[in-house]
């Protein structure tokens, strides 16, 4: 099997960087660039596509609210058409330096509470869908299964690859569990091993309650502001190799 292993990279802002980019390009098949709105900035930007293109790794557009201080976490109140500019002006910013790079961007991943706002709102999220597919219809939407964006992208002609956070929480109706809650964000580097072999042999994972929760993905998502991130992305790269999996770029996964 084929599995796309993606981080969410270039999440600093000129001199300041939150994680080691360059050599989590090393281990990464795909990488989601912040697009200058709760992170990143042109050269960032310019920087990480460059470290992408040299190393083969798929380039996707990673658009945030414009909340710097609170790193695009925090909702802020906006009407559909004007969360449909930002999206718009993030992905063609990113779009434009890539293709400056000689570089065409492969996805779409949308971050915090941008994703949480776009998926619990239908009509949010087929407006959305329907930006992104006027700008490149080839673009591929990372998602959660089962929800919202996933529902909207297909139904307007754009593929999908579902995601599953080795490093984050599930509660029993398949949701993220909250960063506020304890035990949320999974740090320790035996339980992500346990959890990426236990979805790569059974296709399940173990939620918040204790019960098994199947999980239908095909890309496996670790953020890059988590404590050990690059220990953490080698270690996920290292159990799927184990179990016969083959890391791979996005839309190398989709065929």
């Amino acid at each position: 099997m084929k599995i796309d292993l993606n981080s969410d990279m270039g999440e600093g802002f000129g001199p300041y960087r939150l994680c080691d980019d360059e050599a989590l390009m090393d281990v990464v098949s795909s990488a989601n660039v912040a697009c200058g709105f709760h992170a990143g900035d042109p050269k960032t930007m310019a920087r990480m596509v460059r470290l992408a293109k040299a190393r083969g790794v798929g380039v996707g557009a990673h658009p945030g609210l414009a909340d710097r201080v609170g790193f695009g976490r925090r909702e802020i109140p906006t009407d559909a058409d004007d969360m449909r500019q930002q999206v718009l002006y993030q992905l063609g910013a990113l779009a434009s330096v890539a293709r400056g790079e000689g570089v065409k961007l492969s996805h779409i991943s949308f971050h915090a509470a941008m994703g949480s706002m776009i998926n619990r709102d239908p009509e949010l999220a087929t407006s959305i869908m329907r930006a992104i597919r006027s700008v490149d219809a080839d673009l591929i939407v990372f998602a959660m299964p089962d929800t919202e964006l996933e529902r909207a992208a297909q139904s307007n002609g754009l593929r999908t690859l579902t995601l599953f956070l080795a490093d984050r929480a599930y509660d029993v109706a398949g949701q993220l569990v909250s960063r506020a809650v304890a035990n949320s964000v999974i740090k320790d580097e035996a339980s992500v091993r346990a959890r990426v072999r236990q979805f790569m042999e059974t296709g399940t994972v173990t939620t918040i309650e204790g019960g098994r929760l199947p999980v239908r993905a095909r890309s496996i998502l670790v953020h890059s502001d988590t404590p050990g991130s690059l220990e953490l992305a080698k270690i996920v790269r290292s159990e799927v190799e184990s179990a016969g999996g083959r890391i791979a770029p996005a839309n190398e996964v989709l065929g």
